[in-house]
């Protein structure tokens, strides 16, 4: 079965149970006072019932114990399969989506007969190994409370249903009816979507009818489906502590709904936006700048206000370079029209991607929050061609760094006039040069490399090194090329990646 969590995003499934009180007339006066909120509110609405094959789900020696409260709440409500299909057909009519809670497999039956859209396993059936088995040989798509049960419980119940291949969701629950709001466990939401990240978790609900707060909670922690008790209390009939009557729900289904709303969207709006740029500090020249010339930051002074158009002090990072595309005078703002930029973000986080496939990709381990270490010797946009990536793990007395050479990359020759060095090749091939020497050296070779060894390293299709050495000093470092030496800007450090 192809999994399709769509079928479950703000999907509301109003559980009727018992609340009919075992008259067709009243369960249709209920679907149809709920029918209002099909067009109010843009959820899916399902109508659920609750299935039980009385004759043989009670014990034959308690089937007339009326001193037992669900035994007697069972037989009181008690519909035959007739009195269900008719359900169904109006529930199907009046165009709700169609779900039961089977608590026995001859009721597995019935809902296959019915053909209803979802099977509701309940807290109670959730480790009902034979029921599931039952359950699983059907091809619909699955809503399972969680009440009571263990991590390890719910373990064993996924791994069973994946197994299966089946579409399912998981809902929070708890079995207190109802639950006090220091016993909702809210938080066990995020825990449920953090653990099972491939699988929809919602959240069956049992609070005081009158908390319209713990579902805005439940959105916020992850929840997509929802479940809630409802009824209509009449003349003839009155309704439990934890089911919402029409006007409780229209509250709930708002609260859900404001919810939703307030989070639909990670973006910054436009008014917001411009209430902040209209504060910012404007970028002004210091120096008359002529066209098609590098802009040096030093050249560069911030006032206030900023006027239209131009670029402002937020625009600026270590990343961004400006380069003049007229005749700019001096204390004259820069404007965003008038200048060329060059953002090297987006080169650093696309070769970022190539480094972490191939850190992944040799299965090598590193100590997590380590810095990344990006040397681009002839500008970051040559990278590819000259260049390395190190992690450092430790700089004491000794020192050990991770070296990362990607497909086609090459370190230009340098050397140290202090340090020794050893390498330890853990991943792919490398071309070494030692004093112009060339050896070729593949994973498990080590190589020592002493002070004032010209040393240059390259590979065809991308290598990861382990460093062993002596003290690292920043100004140890000689470059072949004086044009590497006197490049500033020639190393990029990533704090987070």
């Amino acid at each position: 079965m192809k999994n399709n969590h769509n079928i479950f995003q703000k999907l509301v499934i109003l559980e009727m149970a018992n609340n009919h009180m075992g008259d067709l007339s009243h369960a249709f006066k209920i679907i149809k006072t709920y029918k209002k909120f099909q067009k109010k509110f843009k959820f899916k609405f399902a109508f659920k019932l609750q299935y039980r094959h009385l004759s043989t789900f009670i014990h034959k020696s308690f089937k007339n114990r009326n001193d037992l409260h669900y035994i007697k709440r069972f037989n009181d409500t008690k519909l035959s399969n007739n009195q269900f299909n008719k359900i169904i057909n109006f529930i199907k009519k009046n165009n709700f989506y169609t779900i039961a809670t089977p608590f026995d497999e001859k009721s597995v039956d019935l809902i296959l007969k019915q053909n209803l859209d979802y099977i509701k396993v309940a807290s109670c059936s959730f480790d009902d190994w034979p029921l599931l088995e039952k359950i699983s040989t059907t091809e619909k798509p699955l809503v399972l409370s969680t009440a009571g049960a263990s991590l390890n419980t719910i373990d064993n119940v996924v791994s069973f249903l994946k197994n299966r291949d089946k579409n399912f969701c998981l809902m929070h629950c708890v079995g207190q009816y109802p639950t006090p709001k220091a016993k909702l466990n809210l938080a066990r939401i995020k825990l449920l979507k953090n653990r099972y990240e491939d699988v929809p978790i919602g959240y069956s609900t049992h609070e005081d009818p009158n908390d319209f707060v713990s579902i805005k909670v439940a959105i916020s922690q992850g929840a997509s489906t929802f479940e809630k008790h409802v009824g209509l209390p009449t003349k003839d009939y009155d309704i439990n502590k934890y089911s919402l009557n029409p006007d409780q729900c229209n509250r709930w289904l708002s609260s859900m709904s404001d919810t939703f709303q307030s989070l639909s969207s990670s973006n910054i709006n436009i008014i917001e936006k411009q209430s902040l740029n209209s504060l910012r500090r404007g970028i002004f020249l210091k120096k008359k700048y002529e066209k098609n010339k590098n802009i040096n930051k030093k050249d560069l002074y911030f006032a206030f206000p900023c006027i239209d158009g131009q670029l402002t002090a937020n625009d600026l990072s270590k990343y961004t370079f400006l380069i003049s595309k007229k005749n700019i005078q001096k204390d004259t703002a820069l404007m965003v029209k008038d200048i060329k930029i060059v953002n090297s973000r987006n080169l650093i986080f696309k070769y970022l991607t190539r480094i972490k496939k191939l850190i992944l990709k040799s299965n090598i381990i590193y100590p997590k929050n380590s810095k990344l270490e990006i040397s681009h010797h002839y500008g970051i946009e040559n990278f590819l061609r000259y260049g390395l990536s190190m992690i450092t793990i430790v700089n004491r007395k000794y020192c050990k760094k991770i070296l990362i050479l990607l497909p086609g990359q090459t370190h230009p020759t340098q050397y140290h006039k202090i340090k020794e060095e050893t390498f330890n090749i853990v991943y792919g091939k490398m071309i070494l040069y030692l004093d112009n020497k060339k050896q070729i050296c593949k994973p498990g070779d080590i190589v020592t490399i002493k002070n004032n060894v010209k040393h240059k390293f390259s590979t065809k299709n991308g290598c990861i090194i382990e460093e062993i050495s002596t003290t690292h000093n920043i100004s140890d470092s000689f470059y072949e090329d004086k044009i590497i030496n006197n490049n500033k800007n020639r190393k990029t450090v990533l704090n987070y990646w």
